[in-house]
């Protein structure tokens, strides 16, 4: 399941090294982030002197749950994680208790970014280190070249659904268009602009 956060209010309560990358990809998501902690690292305190998130250095009340869409908990207490949860439970909160997949209503999936074109790799918690070196092996699998392919198809389907073409020829058309044959032309083509464009660049330091 993937979420659209953007502008929800999400809660993260510790804001050490675990917690850190928590609230960087809940800020990437578009997310309204506050965060709840007995002490910050450098980058947590930045964002909030950015205005990125809001931090308080306090301990956790229920009350910070109020009015919360989302929340990740990251203290070095198993018994405080299983009491927030289990608050969170209560008000219907959806939650994740890092690393204590007993304690969660959703994992964090390893992900490959390609622009618009996400791929998650989950474990149910069981190994995220064999999600990550599956994240590795599908990055060089998925090249960068794929973010606008990507694009590019989502341009081109507007245009389809858009047009006067009876339903059944759209569907076939839009599978056409995102079959392997179309992707290695466009893969190719995108290379060729590439090279063209960096031996435009060698001429021009030459002369």
């Amino acid at each position: 399941m993937f979420l659209k956060l953007r502008a929800k209010r999400c809660l993260v309560i510790g804001a050490g090294k675990v917690g850190e990358p928590k609230i960087a990809s809940l800020l990437d998501a578009g997310a309204r982030v506050h965060v709840v902690a007995l002490e910050a690292t450098g980058a947590v305190q930045a964002w909030a002197k950015a205005g990125q998130i809001t931090l308080e250095l306090r301990p956790f009340t229920s009350t910070d749950l109020d009015r919360t869409f989302l929340a990740v908990v990251a203290t070095a207490s198993r018994a405080l994680n299983g009491s927030i949860y289990r608050e969170a439970q209560h008000r219907g909160v959806l939650c994740n208790v890092v690393d204590d997949p007993e304690y969660c209503d959703f994992y964090y999936g390893a992900v490959v970014h390609r622009g618009d074109l996400q791929i998650a790799i989950s474990t149910n918690g069981q190994s995220p280190s064999l999600a990550q070196k599956l994240r590795q092996q599908l990055e060089r699998q998925f090249g960068p070249a794929y973010a606008q392919w990507v694009a590019e198809l989502g341009e081109t389907r507007r245009l389809v659904l858009a047009s006067d073409l009876d339903p059944e020829r759209k569907r076939d058309l839009l599978h056409c268009l995102a079959s392997r044959q179309a992707l290695d032309a466009a893969l190719a083509d995108q290379s060729a602009k590439s090279e063209s464009a960096k031996s435009e660049e060698d001429r021009s330091v030459t002369v």
